[in-house]
């Protein structure tokens, strides 16, 4: 007899109530034993929902619903308490993109996950999706690649909305935020580039009051003569999301739910498409780390794999404010 792991969830905003706990209720590993949030009245309305036990506070949620993982969806900005409380409780951790707010911060939350003993998956869904670790066997058949061109995009009616247009509470914009999903798949096929030369605005709703950028444009080179750009953008639609990668024998297209191989000529060599294309439901990645607490699954997204990310997004906005390439291997803590 399956014995089911006891999640809590911490966070209540959007994703939470649209995925994750949808998804626990979906999952056949895991159930839920205590919501949180610093809301009060989102905790009432979950904790009576779901009837569960509710909490304003993440210590105590951990110390009375004793979770064997915590799944965290809060504003990026107070990620680092909720790992550093698990952390110390000895719980484990299943948190919503980015991994961490800086270089260093994301340093010291793998330093805390390696002491304390305790997993933490990074929710990058396209790392769980069949057709992403397929392109990597696609990938080598272009020869050594020369060009890659990126573009996530879609329109949010109002960008100042909510935490998320602030940089003091997200820890950036649209880059660090779903631009999240692009800059995994770029370091996990490519690898960090050498230089990044990166401009953001925070245009696209004028007279609005925020700070965190709506639209990103980040040039890339890598040592190897491999160059490209990746745009992400929160407000200019229609909703795209597209990685294209070239190389002498060919060029490997990636999006949702489809990779493409075509020849130097554009004609389409072998394509691979999964139906339905997305998503890659929540209950599968809690399922995945169920495993992964079990022994019987590996972990592709644990901390070291994001300290990269952490990296690349410093020296982006770096060379945003200098207006001059950064190397990301510099900002690696």
């Amino acid at each position: 007899m399956t014995v089911l792991k006891r999640a809590a969830m911490v966070g209540l905003g959007g994703q939470a109530t649209s995925d994750h706990l949808p998804g626990l209720a979906q999952c056949h590993l895991a159930e839920l034993a205590g919501v949180c949030d610093v809301d009060a009245g989102r905790v009432a309305a979950a904790a009576a929902a779901h009837r569960v036990p509710g909490f304003t506070d993440v210590e105590q949620l951990l110390e009375q619903a004793r979770p064997d993982f915590v799944i965290i969806a809060v504003p990026h900005r107070a990620g680092h308490h909720v790992v550093a409380a698990c952390a110390e409780a000895g719980v484990h951790v299943m948190k919503e993109k980015p991994f961490a707010t800086n270089p260093q911060e994301a340093a010291e939350l793998a330093a805390l996950c390696e002491k304390a003993g305790i997993e933490l998956m990074v929710t990058v869904q396209r790392r769980f999706h069949p057709v992403y670790p397929a392109a990597l066997s696609l990938l080598e058949q272009i020869g050594a690649p020369y060009l890659v061109e990126g573009r996530y995009t879609f329109h949010c009616p109002d960008p100042a909305a909510g935490w998320r247009g602030r940089v003091k509470l997200a820890g950036g914009g649209c880059l660090a935020d779903m631009g999240y999903h692009l800059i995994d798949l770029l370091l996990w096929y490519l690898g960090l580039p050498d230089r990044v030369l990166a401009t953001v605005s925070a245009a696209a709703a004028p007279g609005a009051e925020y700070d965190a950028e709506d639209t990103a444009l980040v040039h890339l080179a890598y040592d190897s003569g491999l160059y490209g750009s990746l745009l992400v953008s929160r407000s200019a639609g229609p909703k795209t999301e597209h990685l294209a990668i070239t190389g002498p024998h060919g060029t490997l297209t990636i999006e949702r739910g489809i990779v493409r191989l075509t020849d130097p000529a554009g004609q389409i060599v072998e394509s691979l498409v999964r139906n339905p294309a997305w998503p890659c439901p929540p209950a599968v990645l809690i399922d995945r780390f169920c495993r992964v607490l079990d022994g019987t699954a590996l972990n592709p997204s644990g901390p070291t794999e994001h300290l990269p990310h952490a990296a690349f997004l410093a020296a982006a906005y770096a060379s945003a404010t200098t207006n001059r390439p950064a190397d990301p291997k510099e900002f690696l803590a």
